[in-house]
């Protein structure tokens, strides 16, 4: 049978940046796909119907080769997590017609040669869109930061940064179900109505409203703070290394308040972790992947017994993925922000 061929949009890179994305880093274009996979090349031909936008992906935009991951390639699509349905396969593995979630191109039909750390989907009550979130990447970084990073133990004052993010939303729920007091904060009234209201965290602020960050997070944990979940780095890691206690842990997951990944900000408090002995470690999920299906059992089965939620911002079309993943950097996205390219 002859393959057919079908027009394909596409969110290209342009080009290497250093600060701040913007959305004229990036252009829609249409292609041509044939809706089959090679072969012999073992290859996936996929309809993708979700995008994850992603703060790690600034990384990849960047001529920098010595990460754990590589630069995007200019000129050819941006890629990240997505869910996607197999249309044609020349994998054993898969057949037509599987939902599977992992690594795919930010256009309507992806050709996915690597498929080693795909998981197949079986659809269900949740929804398909949360395997790039609650069930997805950001969810498990906040699964094995916290448990595996953090070390928690019950009775613990736990603060989280950006904790209306896609990972930070999770974190404090976790924490706040292994018997922890949690506050987080965030960059909007909403956000901290959020955090309060909806997802259960004990107490929450807005650090735009804030202008001593060291009184603010005095004010909140005034016997000390157990672990820091960084998300952000710069004068919050800065505010909270003072205000950790005796043998605290941070697990630092990100640093989105750095403006520029070649020109960034020292920090002043480092000192700290010598008189308070504290453990402070950077982490990538990637890391922990023999937990996935202990943390997809644990955050499922809360999930469908009420006990945890998880927030989405759902932008509708590719041709808005530009705008939706430069919102992350500066805080316009509500909870996880993910891109819906297509029904299924």
């Amino acid at each position: 049978m002859e393959a057919v061929e079908v027009a394909n949009k596409q969110v290209i890179f342009k080009g290497f940046i250093d600060g701040i994305p913007k959305e004229t880093d990036m252009e829609v274009k249409v292609g041509k796909i044939e809706l089959k996979a090679p072969k012999g090349s073992s290859a996936l031909l996929v309809k993708n119907l979700y995008l994850s936008c992603d703060p790690y992906m600034r990384g990849r935009m960047r001529e920098f080769y010595d990460s754990y991951i590589p630069p995007f390639v200019p000129g050819q699509a941006l890629e990240g997590f997505g869910v996607s349905r197999v249309i044609d396969s020349d994998n054993a593995d898969y057949k037509p017609g599987d939902f599977i979630s992992g690594i795919t191109g930010w256009e309507e039909y992806s050709l996915v040669h690597t498929t080693g750390q795909l998981r197949k989907i079986h659809p269900d009550d949740i929804p398909l869109s949360f395997h790039v979130g609650l069930l997805g990447m950001p969810g498990f970084t906040a699964y094995a930061g916290f448990f595996e990073v953090c070390s928690p133990k019950k009775g613990e004052y736990v603060f989280v940064s950006a904790a209306s993010g896609a990972v930070g939303q999770l974190v404090g729920q976790l924490a706040k179900l292994h018997g922890c007091y949690v506050v987080g904060s965030a960059g909007s009234s909403q956000k901290v109505d959020l955090l309060k209201n909806k997802l259960g965290f004990d107490e929450a602020f807005n650090y735009k409203e804030e202008t001593d960050l060291n009184a603010t997070l005095e004010r909140y944990f005034p016997q000390g703070i157990d672990i820091y979940f960084d998300n952000v780095g710069g004068d919050m890691l800065d505010a909270a290394l003072l205000k950790m206690k005796p043998f605290g842990r941070i697990a630092v997951c990100g640093m989105v308040s750095q403006q520029s990944l070649s020109k960034t900000e020292g920090m002043h408090n480092l000192f700290c972790l010598i008189s308070k002995r504290i453990r402070m470690q950077g982490f990538l999920q990637s890391d922990y992947l023999d937990l996935f299906p202990q943390f997809l059992e644990y955050v499922s089965s809360y999930y469908k017994q009420g006990k945890i939620v998880y927030i989405e911002d759902m932008n509708e079309g590719l041709e808005n993925a530009p705008s939706a993943f430069v919102g992350l950097f500066s805080g316009k996205n509500v909870g996880k922000q993910v891109v819906h390219v297509a029904d299924e």
